[in-house]
């Protein structure tokens, strides 16, 4: 920049400028810092009503006092003049603790444990089952049915449910062990997830599963995704043509439960299994199903090729496996963008 200073008091600003390749804005933003003097900031006087440096001193020792050290100034005031002090107002106080670098949380504070996100895999049924409980509103304000439900979260199969007037631990523990008997599942073959309920956290649940040899796995804490099959099934129910706004008593309910989960299981075409049922992939009819299906839409293409402009159609896929919080690959995040 000084040298197209020179050259311009010889040949002007912008042959200067054009001749040395340099930028006009930045060679006058350079000679404009250059005419600015440097001013000191201003210091605000000290008023004479303020506090005196070992006054100040004094404050600050009696916030660090360990009877104080974890309170806020408002309680550290009103606490001195019920004992008969006052030293300086609450927002001097905070003045002081600004000074110091010390305005910020000062109570202790709840430290939350980390928990380990879970991460599920079923490649078959009666790998991982998914349970959970839900209320039903009652006749009136404030009554409650509760469903329990459990589902096979590779199938989406609905292996067991109940309805009871409450949530109960040894409800839970009946409904689980009786579940696991009708599906004859075997020690060490079955990991059971849920949320962090206090019927799935439950003492008689968790010695139950020990007996039984199955794995309980939980949610993290107010993370509904840890429990997406639950919580889809659920939306499936609540949001059919005929689920009443209330049930009338619990006898209701459970008629209607009665029709919904047969529905679910054996006529419900769900888009998460290639348009299979439940009960096709549970018990292992998804391929017979899957060939009739390929039969059936190769023939639809041999009478009318035109209609298909790629490839001969072919059926929906059925996933090979249903994830819990799948593993992200090293550099999958990259790759979307």
């Amino acid at each position: 920049m000084e040298a197209a200073r020179l050259l311009s008091c010889e040949v002007g600003v912008k042959p200067a400028c054009k001749a040395l390749n340099v930028s006009r804005a930045g060679f006058y933003r350079t000679q404009t810092l250059k005419t600015i003097p440097s001013v000191e900031p201003y210091k605000r006087p000290s008023p004479p009503r303020a506090l005196s440096c070992d006054e100040r001193h004094g404050v600050l020792d009696i916030l660090h006092a360990e009877r104080f050290v974890d309170k806020a100034p408002y309680e550290v005031y009103a606490t001195l003049l019920d004992e008969g002090q006052s030293h300086c107002s609450i927002r001097t106080m905070y003045r002081i603790l600004d000074d110091n670098k010390e305005v910020k949380e000062r109570r202790n504070q709840l430290s939350h444990p980390v928990y380990q996100k879970p991460e599920l895999l079923a490649t078959a049924p009666n790998q991982v089952w998914s349970w959970d409980i839900t209320k039903l509103l009652g006749p009136v304000k404030w009554t409650y049915f509760y469903l329990y439900v459990i589902m096979d979260i590779f199938s989406r199969y609905v292996v067991g449910w109940m309805i009871a007037h409450a949530e109960s631990a040894v409800l839970a523990e009946k409904l689980i062990g009786e579940t696991c008997v009708k599906q004859n599942i075997q020690k060490g073959r079955l990991t059971i997830h849920a949320d962090r309920g206090s019927s799935m956290k439950s003492k008689p649940v968790a010695l139950l599963m020990s007996d039984l040899g199955v794995t309980k796995t939980h949610s993290r804490p107010y993370t509904s995704d840890d429990n997406p099959y639950s919580e889809a099934q659920f939306k499936t129910l609540k949001y059919r043509p005929d689920f009443p706004e209330r049930f009338g008593c619990i006898e209701d309910s459970r008629s209607f439960c009665q029709d919904f989960f047969p529905w679910y299981n054996n006529e419900h075409r769900h888009t998460g299994i290639g348009l299979l049922t439940p009960e096709a992939l549970h018990y292992g009819l998804a391929k017979d199903i899957q060939k009739a299906r390929g039969e059936i839409l190769r023939a639809a293409y041999e009478l009318h090729p035109e209609r298909f402009v790629k490839k001969v159609p072919e059926p929906p896929s059925v996933p090979e496996a249903a994830w819990i919080n799948k593993p992200k690959m090293p550099g999958s995040e990259e790759k979307i963008h």
